[in-house]
Protein backbone atom coordinates (compact mmCIF):
# COMPACT_ATOMS: atom_id res chain seq x y z
CA UNK A 1 0.00 0.00 0.00
CA UNK A 2 1.31 3.50 -0.90
CA UNK A 3 2.62 5.41 2.08
CA UNK A 4 1.30 9.09 1.59
CA UNK A 5 3.25 11.92 2.26
CA UNK A 6 0.90 13.11 4.86
CA UNK A 7 1.36 10.11 6.73
CA UNK A 8 5.76 9.91 7.26
CA UNK A 9 6.97 10.16 10.36
CA UNK A 10 10.31 12.07 10.44
CA UNK A 11 11.84 9.98 12.92
CA UNK A 12 14.92 11.38 14.81
CA UNK A 13 18.12 10.22 13.87
CA UNK A 14 20.31 8.60 16.93
CA UNK A 15 23.30 6.62 17.25
CA UNK A 16 23.15 3.34 16.20
CA UNK A 17 23.72 0.03 19.32
CA UNK A 18 24.00 -3.40 19.00
CA UNK A 19 22.27 -5.45 21.30
CA UNK A 20 23.77 -9.06 20.53
CA UNK A 21 22.76 -9.10 16.60
CA UNK A 22 19.88 -6.92 16.79
CA UNK A 23 21.00 -3.34 15.62
CA UNK A 24 18.96 -0.77 17.96
CA UNK A 25 18.82 3.16 16.71
CA UNK A 26 19.56 4.97 13.67
CA UNK A 27 17.98 3.70 10.52
CA UNK A 28 17.20 0.74 12.12
CA UNK A 29 13.44 -0.51 12.41
CA UNK A 30 11.89 0.02 15.47
CA UNK A 31 12.11 -2.80 17.67
CA UNK A 32 9.30 -4.66 19.57
CA UNK A 33 10.20 -6.31 23.25
CA UNK A 34 8.47 -7.85 26.02
CA UNK A 35 9.89 -9.73 29.07
CA UNK A 36 9.55 -13.31 30.62
CA UNK A 37 7.11 -13.52 33.39
CA UNK A 38 8.30 -17.18 34.32
CA UNK A 39 11.11 -18.04 36.66
CA UNK A 40 14.32 -17.91 34.77
CA UNK A 41 15.48 -20.86 36.67
CA UNK A 42 12.90 -22.82 35.33
CA UNK A 43 14.76 -23.05 32.47
CA UNK A 44 12.67 -25.31 30.06
CA UNK A 45 9.89 -22.84 30.82
CA UNK A 46 12.13 -19.93 30.22
CA UNK A 47 13.25 -21.08 26.75
CA UNK A 48 9.88 -21.95 25.63
CA UNK A 49 8.23 -18.91 26.28
CA UNK A 50 11.35 -17.01 24.57
CA UNK A 51 10.77 -18.88 21.79
CA UNK A 52 7.07 -18.29 21.73
CA UNK A 53 8.06 -14.58 22.17
CA UNK A 54 10.07 -14.97 18.94
CA UNK A 55 7.24 -16.44 17.20
CA UNK A 56 5.02 -13.64 17.78
CA UNK A 57 7.55 -11.15 16.64
CA UNK A 58 9.33 -10.39 19.53
CA UNK A 59 13.16 -8.82 18.40
CA UNK A 60 14.80 -8.32 21.79
CA UNK A 61 13.25 -10.61 25.12
CA UNK A 62 14.17 -9.25 28.47
CA UNK A 63 14.53 -11.97 31.81
CA UNK A 64 14.82 -10.93 35.10
CA UNK A 65 17.72 -11.95 37.62
CA UNK A 66 16.85 -11.43 40.92
CA UNK A 67 19.73 -13.87 42.32
CA UNK A 68 23.02 -15.46 41.70
CA UNK A 69 20.94 -19.28 40.23
CA UNK A 70 18.38 -17.06 37.76
CA UNK A 71 21.82 -15.16 36.45
CA UNK A 72 23.90 -18.89 36.27
CA UNK A 73 20.82 -19.84 33.96
CA UNK A 74 21.38 -18.10 31.59
CA UNK A 75 24.31 -19.92 30.37
CA UNK A 76 22.04 -22.48 29.32
CA UNK A 77 19.20 -20.39 28.32
CA UNK A 78 21.21 -18.55 25.72
CA UNK A 79 22.58 -21.70 23.82
CA UNK A 80 18.71 -22.76 23.12
CA UNK A 81 17.33 -19.24 21.88
CA UNK A 82 17.85 -16.99 18.68
CA UNK A 83 16.67 -13.47 20.24
CA UNK A 84 18.69 -11.45 22.00
CA UNK A 85 18.86 -11.18 25.67
CA UNK A 86 18.36 -8.62 28.08
CA UNK A 87 19.03 -8.93 31.82
CA UNK A 88 16.92 -7.04 33.79
CA UNK A 89 19.18 -5.74 37.25
CA UNK A 90 18.00 -4.36 39.73
CA UNK A 91 19.45 -3.51 43.40
CA UNK A 92 22.56 -6.05 43.01
CA UNK A 93 24.89 -5.10 40.55
CA UNK A 94 26.72 -8.39 40.89
CA UNK A 95 23.85 -9.90 39.41
CA UNK A 96 24.69 -7.84 35.94
CA UNK A 97 28.39 -8.52 36.21
CA UNK A 98 27.43 -12.68 36.62
CA UNK A 99 24.51 -12.04 33.50
CA UNK A 100 27.20 -10.33 31.26
CA UNK A 101 29.77 -13.31 31.64
CA UNK A 102 27.55 -15.87 31.48
CA UNK A 103 25.82 -14.52 28.15
CA UNK A 104 23.33 -11.94 28.53
CA UNK A 105 23.21 -9.28 25.36
CA UNK A 106 22.47 -6.35 27.67
CA UNK A 107 21.79 -5.18 31.01
CA UNK A 108 19.34 -3.43 32.05
CA UNK A 109 20.05 -1.49 35.11
CA UNK A 110 17.82 0.85 37.20
CA UNK A 111 19.91 3.90 38.53
CA UNK A 112 16.92 4.48 41.29
CA UNK A 113 18.30 0.86 43.15
CA UNK A 114 21.43 0.06 41.48
CA UNK A 115 23.76 1.70 44.31
CA UNK A 116 27.04 4.04 44.29
CA UNK A 117 28.91 5.35 40.97
CA UNK A 118 31.82 2.59 41.55
CA UNK A 119 28.94 -0.26 40.98
CA UNK A 120 27.76 1.17 37.78
CA UNK A 121 31.63 1.62 36.84
CA UNK A 122 32.01 -2.32 37.67
CA UNK A 123 28.92 -3.25 35.56
CA UNK A 124 30.28 -0.60 32.55
CA UNK A 125 33.62 -3.21 32.87
CA UNK A 126 31.86 -6.54 32.56
CA UNK A 127 29.43 -4.83 29.50
CA UNK A 128 32.93 -3.99 27.66
CA UNK A 129 34.52 -7.15 28.66
CA UNK A 130 31.63 -9.47 27.38
CA UNK A 131 30.68 -7.25 24.73
CA UNK A 132 27.34 -6.47 26.20
CA UNK A 133 24.67 -3.12 25.52
CA UNK A 134 23.38 -1.23 28.35
CA UNK A 135 19.84 -0.11 29.38
CA UNK A 136 19.88 2.58 31.65
CA UNK A 137 16.34 2.40 32.96
CA UNK A 138 14.95 5.46 35.01
CA UNK A 139 11.86 4.79 36.72
CA UNK A 140 9.05 7.35 38.45
CA UNK A 141 8.09 4.68 40.81
CA UNK A 142 12.02 4.01 41.76
CA UNK A 143 13.68 7.16 41.44
CA UNK A 144 16.87 8.35 43.68
CA UNK A 145 15.90 9.15 46.89
CA UNK A 146 18.37 12.24 46.55
CA UNK A 147 16.42 13.28 43.00
CA UNK A 148 12.46 12.59 44.78
CA UNK A 149 14.40 14.86 48.21
CA UNK A 150 15.30 17.65 45.40
CA UNK A 151 12.00 17.38 43.14
CA UNK A 152 9.77 16.65 45.93
CA UNK A 153 7.69 14.17 43.42
CA UNK A 154 8.84 12.58 40.32
CA UNK A 155 8.86 14.91 37.43
CA UNK A 156 10.40 15.07 33.93
CA UNK A 157 13.28 16.92 35.33
CA UNK A 158 13.58 14.11 38.03
CA UNK A 159 13.86 11.56 35.56
CA UNK A 160 16.17 12.98 32.47
CA UNK A 161 18.49 14.56 35.32
CA UNK A 162 18.90 10.70 36.26
CA UNK A 163 18.99 10.15 32.78
CA UNK A 164 21.91 12.23 32.23
CA UNK A 165 23.67 11.58 35.23
CA UNK A 166 24.21 8.23 34.01
CA UNK A 167 24.75 8.90 30.69
CA UNK A 168 27.68 10.98 31.71
CA UNK A 169 28.95 8.10 33.64
CA UNK A 170 28.98 5.88 30.56
CA UNK A 171 30.43 8.33 28.33
CA UNK A 172 33.10 9.46 30.80
CA UNK A 173 33.88 5.64 31.75
CA UNK A 174 34.33 5.25 27.31
CA UNK A 175 31.02 3.57 26.65
CA UNK A 176 28.56 4.23 24.27
CA UNK A 177 26.90 1.06 23.61
CA UNK A 178 23.91 2.22 25.62
CA UNK A 179 20.26 3.20 25.40
CA UNK A 180 18.03 4.70 27.68
CA UNK A 181 14.08 4.50 28.92
CA UNK A 182 12.46 7.16 30.94
CA UNK A 183 9.10 5.36 31.85
CA UNK A 184 6.26 5.89 34.26
CA UNK A 185 2.93 4.81 34.88
CA UNK A 186 1.38 8.23 34.26
CA UNK A 187 1.07 9.04 30.76
CA UNK A 188 1.71 12.48 31.01
CA UNK A 189 4.71 12.57 32.58
CA UNK A 190 6.33 9.93 30.82
CA UNK A 191 6.08 11.69 27.23
CA UNK A 192 7.21 14.79 28.52
CA UNK A 193 10.11 13.02 30.38
CA UNK A 194 11.02 11.48 26.74
CA UNK A 195 10.68 14.42 24.44
CA UNK A 196 13.16 16.41 27.16
CA UNK A 197 15.35 13.59 26.80
CA UNK A 198 15.33 13.52 23.34
CA UNK A 199 16.16 16.87 23.07
CA UNK A 200 19.55 16.75 25.01
CA UNK A 201 21.34 13.24 23.68
CA UNK A 202 21.42 11.01 20.50
CA UNK A 203 21.49 7.73 22.17
CA UNK A 204 18.32 5.38 21.26
CA UNK A 205 15.14 5.71 23.41
CA UNK A 206 13.48 2.83 24.67
CA UNK A 207 9.86 3.83 24.87
CA UNK A 208 7.09 2.82 27.42
CA UNK A 209 4.42 3.38 29.50
CA UNK A 210 5.14 1.49 32.81
CA UNK A 211 2.94 -0.96 34.30
CA UNK A 212 -0.12 0.02 31.83
CA UNK A 213 -2.36 -2.61 33.54
CA UNK A 214 -4.52 -5.27 32.15
CA UNK A 215 -4.97 -5.67 28.73
CA UNK A 216 -7.73 -3.82 26.99
CA UNK A 217 -6.62 -0.93 29.68
CA UNK A 218 -3.09 -1.19 28.76
CA UNK A 219 -2.67 -1.63 25.46
CA UNK A 220 -4.75 1.73 25.40
CA UNK A 221 -2.45 3.83 27.74
CA UNK A 222 0.87 2.26 25.85
CA UNK A 223 -0.82 3.02 22.67
CA UNK A 224 -1.61 6.74 23.67
CA UNK A 225 2.02 7.23 25.31
CA UNK A 226 4.00 5.45 23.01
CA UNK A 227 2.00 6.06 19.87
CA UNK A 228 2.63 9.84 20.76
CA UNK A 229 6.26 9.60 20.89
CA UNK A 230 6.29 7.59 17.55
CA UNK A 231 4.69 10.13 16.25
CA UNK A 232 6.68 13.09 16.86
CA UNK A 233 9.85 10.62 15.68
CA UNK A 234 10.70 9.99 18.78
CA UNK A 235 11.67 6.43 20.09
CA UNK A 236 14.10 3.19 18.80
CA UNK A 237 12.69 0.07 20.30
CA UNK A 238 9.00 -0.30 22.75
CA UNK A 239 7.48 -2.23 24.66
CA UNK A 240 4.56 -2.47 25.87
CA UNK A 241 3.81 -3.91 29.53
CA UNK A 242 0.82 -5.70 30.31
CA UNK A 243 -0.51 -7.51 33.15
CA UNK A 244 -0.90 -10.35 30.40
CA UNK A 245 0.51 -12.89 28.15
CA UNK A 246 3.95 -11.56 27.64
CA UNK A 247 3.02 -12.42 23.80
CA UNK A 248 -0.19 -10.07 23.70
CA UNK A 249 2.56 -6.97 24.56
CA UNK A 250 4.28 -8.26 21.61
CA UNK A 251 1.05 -8.05 19.76
CA UNK A 252 -0.22 -4.55 21.17
CA UNK A 253 3.68 -3.14 19.89
CA UNK A 254 3.25 -4.42 16.53
CA UNK A 255 -0.41 -2.74 16.37
CA UNK A 256 0.74 0.75 17.57
CA UNK A 257 3.33 0.40 14.70
CA UNK A 258 1.05 -0.52 11.96
CA UNK A 259 -1.34 1.58 13.17
CA UNK A 260 1.47 4.33 12.54
CA UNK A 261 2.48 2.45 9.11
CA UNK A 262 5.71 2.31 10.91
CA UNK A 263 6.55 -1.60 10.48
CA UNK A 264 4.20 -4.32 9.16
CA UNK A 265 4.13 -8.16 10.24
CA UNK A 266 1.04 -10.01 9.88
CA UNK A 267 -2.51 -9.70 8.43
CA UNK A 268 -3.61 -6.28 9.17
CA UNK A 269 -7.29 -6.24 8.90
CA UNK A 270 -9.58 -3.09 8.57
CA UNK A 271 -12.84 -3.95 9.54
CA UNK A 272 -16.54 -2.10 10.56
CA UNK A 273 -18.03 -2.55 14.09
CA UNK A 274 -21.13 -4.01 12.28
CA UNK A 275 -24.40 -2.31 12.41
CA UNK A 276 -27.67 -3.09 11.04
CA UNK A 277 -26.84 -2.90 7.88
CA UNK A 278 -24.56 -5.81 7.77
CA UNK A 279 -25.05 -8.92 5.02
CA UNK A 280 -23.14 -11.17 7.14
CA UNK A 281 -22.07 -11.67 10.78
CA UNK A 282 -18.99 -9.13 10.91
CA UNK A 283 -18.06 -9.45 14.14
CA UNK A 284 -17.80 -13.26 14.19
CA UNK A 285 -16.63 -13.36 10.58
CA UNK A 286 -13.38 -11.04 12.00
CA UNK A 287 -12.55 -13.33 15.31
CA UNK A 288 -12.64 -16.80 13.06
CA UNK A 289 -10.18 -14.84 10.80
CA UNK A 290 -7.93 -13.18 13.38
CA UNK A 291 -7.57 -16.63 14.51
CA UNK A 292 -6.85 -18.65 11.19
CA UNK A 293 -4.56 -15.65 9.94
CA UNK A 294 -2.64 -15.34 13.63
CA UNK A 295 0.26 -17.95 12.19
CA UNK A 296 1.01 -15.33 8.83
CA UNK A 297 3.97 -13.17 9.49
CA UNK A 298 4.15 -11.46 5.63
CA UNK A 299 2.09 -8.05 6.07
CA UNK A 300 -1.11 -8.43 3.93
CA UNK A 301 -3.68 -6.20 4.07
CA UNK A 302 -7.46 -7.12 4.22
CA UNK A 303 -10.44 -4.90 4.69
CA UNK A 304 -13.45 -6.75 5.50
CA UNK A 305 -16.78 -4.52 5.77
CA UNK A 306 -20.46 -5.12 6.48
CA UNK A 307 -22.38 -2.98 3.75
CA UNK A 308 -22.01 -1.24 0.82
CA UNK A 309 -21.27 2.59 2.59
CA UNK A 310 -17.76 2.27 3.05
CA UNK A 311 -16.62 -0.88 1.53
CA UNK A 312 -15.72 -0.33 -1.52
CA UNK A 313 -13.43 2.69 0.04
CA UNK A 314 -12.04 0.35 1.92
CA UNK A 315 -11.40 -2.28 -0.88
CA UNK A 316 -9.30 0.40 -2.18
CA UNK A 317 -6.81 0.48 0.05
CA UNK A 318 -6.48 -2.96 0.80
CA UNK A 319 -4.75 -6.19 -1.03
CA UNK A 320 -7.85 -8.21 -0.39
CA UNK A 321 -11.41 -6.51 0.88
CA UNK A 322 -14.57 -7.73 1.32
CA UNK A 323 -18.08 -5.75 1.20
CA UNK A 324 -20.98 -7.28 2.33
CA UNK A 325 -24.20 -7.36 -0.11
CA UNK A 326 -27.81 -7.73 -0.63
CA UNK A 327 -28.95 -11.45 -1.23
CA UNK A 328 -26.01 -13.26 -0.31
CA UNK A 329 -24.40 -11.27 -2.87
CA UNK A 330 -20.87 -10.37 -0.94
CA UNK A 331 -19.04 -9.04 -3.27
CA UNK A 332 -14.70 -9.57 -2.73
CA UNK A 333 -11.84 -7.61 -4.24
CA UNK A 334 -8.15 -8.05 -5.26
CA UNK A 335 -6.31 -4.94 -5.23
CA UNK A 336 -9.14 -2.46 -5.18
CA UNK A 337 -10.64 -4.27 -8.05
CA UNK A 338 -14.27 -6.02 -8.27
CA UNK A 339 -13.01 -9.76 -8.71
CA UNK A 340 -15.95 -12.28 -7.45
CA UNK A 341 -19.44 -12.68 -5.38
CA UNK A 342 -18.81 -14.67 -2.40
CA UNK A 343 -22.02 -16.22 -0.36
CA UNK A 344 -21.63 -15.59 3.63
CA UNK A 345 -20.83 -19.79 4.18
CA UNK A 346 -18.30 -19.12 1.97
CA UNK A 347 -16.24 -15.78 3.43
CA UNK A 348 -13.76 -17.44 5.97
CA UNK A 349 -12.54 -20.41 3.67
CA UNK A 350 -12.24 -18.04 0.44
CA UNK A 351 -10.67 -14.87 2.72
CA UNK A 352 -8.00 -17.88 4.00
CA UNK A 353 -7.30 -19.07 1.16
CA UNK A 354 -6.62 -16.09 -0.70
CA UNK A 355 -4.33 -14.63 2.32
CA UNK A 356 -2.14 -17.64 2.12
CA UNK A 357 -1.89 -17.44 -1.79
CA UNK A 358 -0.68 -13.66 -1.52
CA UNK A 359 1.91 -14.96 0.88
CA UNK A 360 3.36 -17.47 -1.28
CA UNK A 361 3.19 -14.78 -4.14
CA UNK A 362 5.29 -12.48 -1.42
CA UNK A 363 7.50 -15.06 -0.57
CA UNK A 364 8.41 -16.40 -3.87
Amino acid sequence: MEIRPYRNIKRKKTKVINVGNVRVGGDSPITVQSMTNTLTTDIKATINQINELEEAGADIVRVSCPDENSTNSLKQIVKEINVPIVADIHFHHKRAIEAARNGANCLRINPGNIGTADRVVDIIKAAKDFNCSIRIGVNAGSLDKALLEKFKEPCPEALVESAKYNIDLMENNDFFNFKISVKSSDVFLAIKSYEKLSEICDYPLHLGITEAGGLMSGSIKSSIGIGQLLLKGIGDTIRVSLSADPVEEVKAGYEILKSLNIRSRGVKIISCPSCARQAFPVIDTVKILEKKLSHIKVPVTLSIIGCVVNGPGEAAQTEIGLTGGGQDNNLLYLSGVPHSKVPSKEIIEKIVNLVEKKVKEKTL
